[in-house]
C-alpha cells in the first residue's frame, strides 16, 4: 500500500468529479461532453490509482458500480501498376474544395456521380492473376515496389485461388484491403495475453503483423478477411464479358469474378449525397464487424477519370473522406524546445506515453508560443491530443479542472537552446526564431534538407549521419560536403570504408542534379519544389534570380510578395553569397544546362523544345518522375491526358486507353529505347 500524498489525493477526486459529470451528460442529458475514448483513458488512469492506493477507494468511485516477429525472407517486387495513395479530406469542407478542384479542369461536365465506399482500416494487397489463377499477392509498399507474400495471401479465403471466369484475360489486377474482424481481432489479443505475449495495439496493426509472419500456418489462424474495391483489366475477351466503363460496374464484376466486395457501398449525384452517406456511416461504423476510418469517394465514369489523370502523388478523381482523429487524455510532464532548419523555435509538448490511433504518443507540437497562450497550458496539465491527419501528434484542448495545484506555465526561451544567441519574434509572426547562421541546429537541418529526395537527393545521408557531420564539426555548410573525403567519412562511427566510399559518390553524384532542384536544397523560406521550379525556369541562373530585385521576382506567375521577399533577401546575405560562390566552385549546376549526366539530353540542343510528351505504362528502367525530368531538360513538356497537341506517347507495359487514344489520333509512340536514343542525339 503506496504512501498517500495531497497531489495524489487531489488528482483521484477531480477524476472522479470528471467522469461522475461525463457519466451524467451522457446517460441523463444525453449530451455527450467527451469522447468515448478520453472517457476511457481517464477511467483507467483512477482504477489504475485505487489499485495503487486502495485506501483512497469509496463506494461512489465510478469504478465501483461493477465489482509479432519482424519479416527478414520476404522479397522485394516492383507493383505492375502503381499503387497511389489518396488525397485526405478531414470534413465536408475540404471534400467541397476537392470537388471545385477537379470541376475546374472539366468545366463543362455537368451530370456526374461518385461511388462511395467505406474506408477499410487494414492493409492493401496488390494481386496479379495470369489466366485466371493467382501468381503473386504483395503488399503496398512506397506504392511502387512491395513485399512478396503470395503463400500469406492464399491462406484468405475471401480470395479466389483461381477466377471465376471461362476465359480470363492473360494478366488481372485486383487491388483491395486485408483486414481483422474486430471479433477475430479481440479473440487474437485474448490468447496473446493468456501466453505473455504483447498485445495488439488494433486490428491494423494485428493484420499487418499477420501478412508478414514467415509461417503462413499462423496466417491461417488469424483468420484475415479481404474487400477488392480495385480492377485492371486488359485484353479483355468482349465476346464473353462487357468491359466495365465505370467503378460501379468495376465492384459490381469483381463480385462476379470471384471476389468479396464491401456492400456498404452507394452511388451518389451530388455532394448533398455524399455528405449523407458520410455522416450516417460516422455513427453506423461503431455497429460494423470491422474498423473503418472513413469513405473513398471516387468518381464514377473511367472516362472521367482518365481525363482528369494524376497529381505527383494522388489520383484527381479519388479522394479519402476521413472521419475525426482519435483522441485521448494524458499528461504533460515537461515542456522542451526544438530548432528547425529555418531557425524556428518549436515548443514540444512531452507526455505521459499514452495510446493512440494505434502508436504509443509521447511527444506532440505545440506549433509556437501563440498557441501555448491559446489553449492557457501549464506544464502538469491534463491535455487531449489527437494526431493531425493521424500522423502528427497535437494538443487539441487542456482540461483545466483537473490542473494541479504545483501547475507550472511556460515561458518561451529569449535565447535559442541549441547555440545560446538570441532569438527575435518578428513583428506580425507567430514564430520564435533563432537567426544564427552558424546555430548547429539549423545546419543540421540544412543538411537533411540538402540531401533529401527532392532536392540533391544524396542516398545514405540520413539524419545520423548528419549528426555525426555537424557534431564532429567535420562539416560547418552543404558546400563542405563536397570536400569530404572517404578518410574523413571513415573516421565516424559505423561507417566502414565500402559505406564511406559510397557516400562520397552519392555527394559526386549530386552535382549533377538541375539548378531548380539546388534553389530548393538553398531551403530558403516560403520555396519549395514546385516554386523552385517555376523561378529556374525564368531565371536561368543563380546570378540572374540574385541580381533580380523583389518586384521583379514577384512578376513571374505564381510568385506572391512573401516568398519574392523571402528570396530577394536571401540572396542580399554575405553568408549566402559566400555558400553561392563555393557551391559554383564546387561544379554545381546553377544554371540551366550548366552540366548533363551523359544518359541525359544536351539542354542546349533542346531536342524536344515546343514538343508534348505523355508517358502511360510501366517502363523498363525508368521511373515515370525520371523519364518527365529526362524530357523536360531537353526542352519537352509533359502532360497527363492524350490530346491532338502531343507529339508523342512514351509506352510502357500494360498501357491502357492512352495508347489507344493515340493510335485513334495518329500520334508517334516511343518505347523507352527511343526516347532514350533521342535524348542522346
Amino acid at each position: 500500500m503506496g504512501q498517500v500524498t495531497p497531489e495524489v489525493e487531489q488528482r483521484v477526486e477531480q477524476l472522479r468529479q470528471k467522469l461522475q459529470e461525463a457519466s451524467y451528460a451522457y446517460y441523463v442529458l444525453d449530451a455527450p461532453i467527451m469522447e468515448d475514448t478520453v472517457y476511457d483513458r481517464l477511467y483507467r488512469e483512477l482504477q489504475e490509482l485505487e489499485t495503487q492506493y486502495p485506501q483512497l477507494i469509496s463506494l461512489d468511485s465510478p469504478t465501483q458500480r461493477v465489482g509479432e516477429r519482424p519479416a527478414t525472407q520476404f522479397t522485394s517486387v516492383r507493383h505492375n501498376i502503381p499503387l497511389y495513395s489518396l488525397e485526405n479530406a478531414f470534413n465536408i469542407e475540404e471534400f467541397t474544395s476537392w470537388e471545385s478542384r477537379w470541376r475546374r479542369q472539366a468545366t463543362e461536365i455537368d451530370a456526374f456521380e461518385y461511388v462511395c465506399e467505406l474506408k477499410i482500416d487494414g492493409n492493401a494487397l496488390a494481386l496479379t492473376y495470369e489466366n485466371g489463377v493467382l501468381v503473386r499477392g504483395a503488399t503496398r509498399g512506397d506504392g511502387i515496389t512491395g513485399e512478396d507474400i503470395t503463400q500469406n495471401v492464399k491462406t484468405i479465403r475471401a480470395i479466389p485461388l483461381r477466377l471465376n471466369m471461362k476465359a480470363p484475360p492473360p494478366v488481372v489486377e485486383v487491388r483491395g484491403e486485408a483486414f481483422l474482424p474486430i471479433e477475430v481481432f479481440e479473440q487474437i489479443n485474448q490468447e496473446r495475453q493468456q501466453a505473455g505475449e504483447q498485445l495488439f495495439a488494433n486490428p491494423r496493426n494485428a493484420a499487418a503483423g499477420t501478412l508478414r509472419q514467415l509461417d503462413s500456418r499462423i496466417v491461417a489462424r488469424r483468420k484475415l478477411d479481404f474487400f477488392a474495391y480495385t480492377l485492371h483489366l486488359h485484353q479483355l475477351p468482349i465476346t464473353n464479358y462487357q468491359l466495365p466503363v465505370t467503378q460501379w460496374e468495376s465492384l459490381e464484376f469483381l463480385q462476379e469474378i470471384g471476389f468479396r466486395v464491401n456492400p456498404n457501398r452507394k452511388v451518389c449525384s451530388s455532394l448533398e449525397e455524399v455528405r449523407d452517406y458520410y455522416n450516417y456511416w460516422d455513427t453506423e461504423r461503431r455497429n460494423l464487424p470491422y474498423m473503418t476510418d472513413g469513405v473513398v469517394v471516387k468518381i464514377n465514369s473511367f472516362a472521367l477519370q482518365e481525363r482528369l489523370g494524376f497529381t505527383q502523388r494522388f489520383p484527381r478523381w479519388a479522394v479519402a473522406l476521413k472521419y475525426p482523429a482519435e483522441e485521448a487524455p494524458t499528461r504533460v510532464e515537461s515542456i522542451t524546445v526544438q530548432v528547425g532548419r529555418t531557425g524556428a523555435l518549436t515548443p514540444v509538448a512531452e507526455l505521459d506515453p499514452v495510446q493512440l490511433a494505434g502508436t504509443t504518443v509521447s511527444r506532440a507540437t505545440l506549433h509556437n508560443s501563440s498557441r501555448i497562450q491559446e489553449l492557457d497550458l501549464h506544464i502538469r496539465d491534463t491535455v487531449i491530443v489527437r494526431k493531425a491527419g493521424e500522423i502528427i501528434p497535437e494538443v487539441v484542448r487542456v482540461l483545466a479542472e483537473l490542473r494541479p495545484q504545483d501547475a507550472q506555465r511556460f515561458q518561451m526561451p529569449s535565447n535559442c537552446p541549441v547555440c545560446g544567441e538570441a532569438v527575435i519574434r518578428p513583428a506580425g509572426e507567430a514564430v520564435t526564431r533563432c537567426i544564427n547562421a552558424s546555430c548547429e541546429a539549423i545546419l543540421k537541418g540544412s543538411l537533411v534538407h540538402w540531401a533529401s529526395r527532392d532536392a540533391l537527393d544524396i542516398n545514405g545521408m540520413g539524419d545520423k549521419l548528419v549528426q555525426q557531420l555537424v557534431d564532429k564539426k567535420v562539416v560547418q555548410s552543404v558546400a563542405d560536403l563536397y570536400d569530404l573525403t572517404v578518410e574523413q567519412v571513415i573516421s565516424l562511427e559505423r561507417m566502414g570504408k565500402k559505406s564511406a566510399e559510397k557516400l562520397v559518390d552519392a555527394i559526386a553524384s549530386s552535382k549533377s542534379q538541375p539548378w531548380a532542384r539546388v534553389l530548393y536544397g538553398l531551403g530558403i523560406r516560403h520555396v519549395g519544389s514546385v516554386n523552385a521550379q517555376t523561378l529556374t525556369d525564368q531565371f536561368r541562373s543563380v546570378d540572374q534570380l540574385a541580381k533580380a530585385s523583389a518586384a521583379t521576382i514577384e512578376g513571374v506567375y505564381g510568385i506572391g510578395p512573401e516568398i519574392a521577399q523571402s528570396v530577394y533577401q536571401w540572396f542580399t546575405l554575405p553568408a549566402n553569397q559566400t555558400l553561392i560562390q563555393r557551391l559554383l566552385a564546387a561544379g554545381l549546376q546553377l544554371a540551366t544546362g550548366d552540366r548533363q549526366d551523359i544518359n541525359t539530353a544536351k539542354a542546349e540542343n533542346l531536342a524536344f523544345s515546343g514538343k508534348t510528351f505523355v508517358i502511360t505504362g510501366t517502363l523498363p528502367t525508368l521511373k515515370r518522375d525520371e523519364a518527365k525530368e529526362l524530357i523536360q531538360k531537353a526542352g519537352g513538356k509533359v502532360t497527363n491526358s492524350v490530346s491532338a497537341k502531343t507529339d508523342f506517347l512514351v509506352v510502357g507495359e500494360d498501357a491502357g486507353s492512352k495508347l489507344e487514344k493515340a493510335q485513334a489520333l495518329g500520334i508517334a509512340q516511343l518505347d523507352e529505347a527511343q526516347l532514350l536514343e533521342m535524348l542522346n542525339n
